[in-house]
């Protein structure tokens, strides 16, 4: 019962969202300002979900005005765990296929995120050109999945190189943002589905890379995340266990 109940309120929420944004971004088409202000409101839907996110940033540490973020990808439940943290002027990079989701998918257009051809890698290359064009000319940053797609509790997957070669190209720093373990975790039928922590972590320069050394940069980014996962994990871990 208590499922039904969540999952129509998740639904009926999230049209009235969609519904809204469109109106309302059509004032103002494609500002990438209205990214974070509506992955704010998905974020908000968390408690429906039954679970407390709890938000870190790097302390006594100003994040760059233009910078590539990168997070780990699990689940759909990061439209209401990671989008809650995307930051002012971020837009968001996705597969083209999402552009046909109704209602969603026209939202995410409208509100400024890109979307890349993945089956067509000319096209892809493309598109990383314009986005290293468009950081600095629209004073915006960049969130992206190096994993390219959902890892679905395989941990945290290799990742590929685009977000990296962008970073480089734009001559921007790297912000990577972990959200702790969110697979088999959340059962809609439990009230209390736990802790999810994310925490943004300080910026990784890569002024000192060249594009022959992406695969270097990708490297030591995804080490500090695995990292980083690994202790968040094991301290949610911890923290429940005591609240049982």
């Amino acid at each position: 019962m208590l499922a039904i109940v969540r999952t129509i309120l998740v639904v009926l929420l999230s049209i009235i969202i969609c519904v809204f944004g469109l109106i309302y971004c059509l004032f103002s088409p494609r500002n990438p300002r209205h990214v974070a202000t509506f992955g704010r409101w998905f974020g908000r839907m968390s408690p429906l979900f039954g679970i407390r996110v709890e938000v870190r940033h790097p302390a006594g540490v100003t994040l760059p005005q233009n910078c590539i973020y990168i997070a780990n990808h699990q689940n759909n439940y990061d439209m209401v765990t990671a989008a809650y943290v995307v930051q002012p002027r971020t837009v968001t990079v996705g597969k083209k296929s999402l552009l046909w989701i109704p209602l969603f998918g026209p939202l995410y257009w409208l509100t400024g995120n890109l979307l890349i051809d993945r089956d067509n890698s000319a096209r892809a290359h493309s598109t990383l050109t314009e986005i290293v064009q468009s950081i600095k000319k629209r004073n915006i940053s960049i969130w992206m999945f190096p994993e390219g797609t959902r890892s679905r509790g395989r941990g945290l997957l290799p990742f590929k190189t685009g977000a990296f070669y962008t970073a480089i190209a734009a001559d921007v720093p790297i912000v990577p943002i972990c959200v702790s373990n969110t697979s088999n975790k959340i059962k809609l039928n439990r009230w209390s589905n736990g802790l999810v922590i994310i925490e943004i972590m300080p910026p990784v320069a890569t002024a000192g890379y060249s594009r022959e050394q992406v695969r270097a940069l990708t490297r030591h980014c995804r080490d500090i995340m695995k990292n980083k996962l690994d202790d968040l994990n094991a301290e949610v871990a911890r923290r429940e266990s005591v609240e049982r």
